[in-house]
């Protein structure tokens, strides 16, 4: 390090600069604790600023290996990215087709190790988005083929490419650039390398589509990225817009292409359906991809996409789809053994669950799903993963999702994964939530008649208790646990901490706010739960004068004064209904309500006026978008200045006990202090 920092041009030889910078690289790479004294080093890394622009190509090599290992550190990660434009800005150049591809390629390591978890991606592509995804689409494209191989080099550089490209797994700006710079032309060309669109002037039959990915299929390209075209593709669906247009973009062929494939993909990994032998492992983990994709396009926001991959595969199964379903729900009902729950086993169930997923997926095969007992089978495997406590994340079951980087970091904290590590529970939940809203589903008494291993209450718990804060399940396992529970009639988003402060929502003569309605009927509640849980229920004048009371030259809230008015009356609009204010009072005090069909009408409009996204997403029939956060029951803004303003107005009230209070705001500041510590403030 110091003959680093010490090092000037023209005095030391450039040579010399390499070799240490190589040795420095791979001291980094193996010694993890090494790595703070080289990020925190601010002389070393000047050197470094003024060696990257140097312009020998071997010098690039050297300083991007070091920014690499430095970056394995989550910290240094961090203080590269606080460098701004000026770094990203060489870092995409050394991606560029002007550099050498030993250059490329150090490029595109740097960039992943950057991008290792969303902060960073979306750090970067604030910064340098279009530039950043050109390099890209250049990596993955720019190669060439003799006699169907690519060279050694170009392969490296195509599999740097496609590994980066997966930042699609977050949603943000890149994906219109990914879209915008041909993402899908690139896709095919990885797919079917003889395929030219150009001369087509119109779009093919179904017949010709079917053709024509089969036969290009067939010739096995590229078989070890079809992985990473499957996941791009799935990626690249589940976070498209709803108002994607592919006739606007030019690519309404391209992506009908790509969709056949897959379905293709899909369909012969469910026709094949066996157990898997140690010398098709490899085909095995390509299916996976490929029937992930096409669950992925079936359940994409964009209707396009949805809709186009719904209707080919319905047609492409058609012929022989009620076999392969009744072989598919056998497969479903055999579950390992504890003693042989091994990858193999595992991958094999999550092909199944997915294929259950997409034919969930297709209105025409609802209703034969349920009537074989593709519900009883979900709730089964659901019951067998919670109670055999079954942990198998994606990674498990992806290899191309891993690289030599990824296992050589230390100090990164990553943003909770919104699958999880639960893949089975997750594509379990998935199924059932789809079928149990078809309308096919039929009552609980039918679903739970017979049913010995659990009761109806048994299941309902246990969906309450993975959409619980504590539970340790992943967001979208949660929000699919409470999407079904929509099917038993709660809406929401249950969780501990609601179940202590609902003792309140009944103990009126504690309350400092009336709601009246205008039909004379009032309901007592407390103003520090609705200014924290649902501020539109207090009107804004209220709410700025409790704000304006509390906020003193201190900062704080006058301890000398009593408030003007202990008890508030905010008088409602007719509009309001009497049972529609008492639901979603509950929803706001316990996290979830109980309603039936003709109470809830009118508490969506409430909802609505009252701006409660969440809960609006609950009365809808559409999923969940991927990577939507799950609502926690947040009280901290009770901790906030108006907050205090409310509940020091309760402490006033020689009514209210000083126990109550304490314990109430001992779980105020417990769970503050919980999330404070997760978010790393703490």
């Amino acid at each position: 390090m110091r003959g680093i920092r010490e090092f000037s041009d023209g005095v030391m030889p450039i040579e010399c600069f390499k070799g240490m910078a190589s040795l420095l690289s791979t001291i980094l790479h193996r010694w993890p604790p090494s790595r703070y004294t080289v990020w925190n080093d601010a002389k070393l890394l000047e050197v470094l600023e003024v060696m990257r622009v140097k312009p020998d190509f071997s010098v690039k090599v050297a300083v991007m290996k070091l920014y690499t290992t430095i970056a394995l550190c989550g910290n240094g990660a961090k203080k590269l990215l606080e460098k701004g434009e000026s770094l990203l800005h060489i870092m995409v150049l050394c991606m560029g087709r002007s550099h050498p591809i030993s250059v490329r390629i150090e490029g595109f390591r740097l960039a992943q190790c950057l991008a290792k978890n969303e902060e960073g991606c979306l750090k970067m592509m604030s910064l340098c988005c279009d530039p950043f995804v050109k390099a890209i689409i250049d990596g993955m494209s720019g190669w060439t083929s003799h006699s169907g191989k690519i060279a050694n080099d170009q392969m490296s550089l195509l599999l740097e490419a496609c590994h980066l490209a997966l930042i699609s797994r977050w949603a943000g700006e890149h994906h219109d650039c990914l879209w915008e710079h041909g993402i899908d032309r690139v896709l095919l060309k990885l797919l079917l390398h003889d395929f030219q669109d150009e001369p087509l002037q119109q779009l093919l039959s179904l017949e010709e589509q079917l053709s024509i990915a089969r036969e290009g299929l067939k010739a096995n390209f590229l078989l070890g990225l079809r992985p990473y075209v499957w996941d791009l593709l799935g990626w690249l669906a589940i976070h498209c817009r709803e108002d994607f247009n592919p006739n606007i973009q030019g690519c309404e062929l391209r992506i009908g292409i790509l969709i056949t494939c897959a379905c293709i993909s899909f369909v012969d990994s469910i026709r094949k359906g066996h157990q898997i032998c140690q010398n098709d492992v490899a085909d095995t983990l390509r299916s996976e991809a490929a029937s992930r994709a096409v669950m992925m396009m079936i359940y994409s926001p964009c209707k396009y996409i949805a809709t186009k991959a719904s209707d080919m595969l319905y047609e492409i199964l058609r012929p022989t789809s009620k076999e392969h379903l009744k072989r598919l729900m056998h497969m479903l009902k055999i579950r390992p053994s504890m003693d042989n729950v091994g990858m193999p086993n595992m991958l094999q169930t999550s092909i199944n669950l997915v294929a259950l997923v997409c034919y969930s997926g297709i209105p025409q095969y609802q209703s034969h799903i349920v009537e074989n007992g593709g519900i009883h089978a979900l709730m089964d495997l659901i019951w067998w993963c919670l109670r055999n406590d079954i942990h198998i994340g994606r990674l498990s079951l992806a290899p191309h999702l891993h690289n030599t980087l990824s296992e050589r970091t230390c100090c990164w904290i990553c943003k909770e994964d919104w699958e999880g590590n639960n893949i089975l529970l997750l594509y379990g939940l998935w199924g059932l939530a789809e079928l149990m809203h078809s309308g096919s589903s039929g009552n609980t008494v039918e679903i739970f008649g017979g049913q010995v291993d659990y009761t109806e209450a048994q299941f309902v718990s246990t969906l309450q208790g993975i959409c619980s804060d504590n539970s340790g399940t992943s967001p979208g396992i949660k929000w699919y646990a409470a999407f079904i529970l929509k099917y038993f009639g709660l809406y929401g988003f249950p969780c501990k901490l609601g179940r202590h402060i609902v003792k309140a929502l009944n103990m009126n003569e504690y309350a400092d706010v009336q709601l009246i309605l205008t039909n004379g009927n009032s309901l007592s509640v407390h103003g520090v739960i609705l200014s924290a849980q649902c501020p539109p229920l207090l009107p804004s004048e209220e709410m700025s004068h409790y704000e304006k009371a509390s906020n003193g030259s201190s900062g704080g809230y006058d301890t000398k004064s009593k408030p003007e008015k202990l008890h508030k009356e905010i008088r409602l609009s007719s509009h309001v209904d009497n049972l529609a204010l008492a639901k979603l009072l509950e929803y706001v005090y316990v996290g979830y309500l109980n309603a039936g069909e003709e109470p809830l009408k009118k508490v969506k409009i409430l909802a609505k006026r009252c701006n409660l996204q969440s809960l609006l997403i609950m009365f809808g029939r559409r999923h969940p978008k991927w990577g939507t956060p799950f609502p926690r029951y947040d009280l901290s803004l009770a901790l906030a200045p108006a907050g205090l303003y409310f509940s020091y107005g309760l402490l006033l009230n020689p009514q209210v006990h000083l126990d109550i209070m304490f314990n109430f705001f001992h779980v105020l500041y417990f769970h503050e202090l919980v999330h404070s510590h997760q978010r790393g403030i703490v």
